[in-house]
């Protein structure tokens, strides 16, 4: 970016310069940030926003609700139980929405990968299982019907417009709420 251009973009949407080091060379970087464009999934507690999100969904979702074996099934091989919160769908839908957001498109066997963990094994090593697709498919399924997920053939499901909205909306409302417990944060909410 000129240096022209950069003052024409300073005095119309408040350019911050800042000044990164990185390995001892000073690099500067231009933000532009407008109206809570700058604060976005990234910027926000993962565990906040997941909870925020479930809560969210819970209300005002209708298409998304758990299956009549959720509450039976274990969320893959490596999990010795059901879970054990009652709202633990609606965290995994809200989880899946974050992981879209920061990754898509995102297919079904990287999802499995990423929920996946050790499997105990007893006096043997413990190995990695992946998590059971089941689960991680219908909650897809039922984001789609939603409207918050499409599916692109070959690639996997990525966020509509409206997903991408919808969590750009909460995580601008918990970063407001955040900024308020610590001031230090409000320079970054225009």
């Amino acid at each position: 970016m000129h240096h022209a251009s950069l003052a024409r973009a300073a005095d119309a949407s408040q350019t911050i310069f800042l000044r990164l080091h990185i390995r001892g060379a000073k690099v500067f970087k231009y933000l532009v940030v407008l109206k809570g464009c700058m604060v976005d999934v990234k910027y926000v507690p993962p565990r906040v926003l997941i909870e925020e999100l479930a809560r969210y969904l819970k209300e005002n979702v209708e298409e998304v609700q758990p299956p009549e074996w959720a509450m039976y099934a274990k969320t893959g091989s490596h999990k010795e139980r059901v879970p054990d919160d009652p709202d633990w769908w609606y965290k995994r839908c809200a989880s899946l929405l974050r992981k879209l957001y920061l990754y898509g498109p995102v297919g079904i066997e990287r999802l499995r990968t990423a929920y996946g963990g050790r499997k105990d094994l007893g006096l043997k090593r413990e190995h990695f299982r992946k998590a059971g697709g089941s689960a991680i498919r219908k909650a897809l399924q039922q984001l789609e019907a939603a409207g918050l997920v499409t599916k692109i053939e070959g690639r996997g499901r990525v966020l509509t417009p409206k997903g991408r909205s919808l969590l750009d909306r909460l995580a601008y409302r918990i970063f407001k709420q955040i900024a308020i417990e610590k001031p230090e944060l409000k320079k970054y909410i225009s």
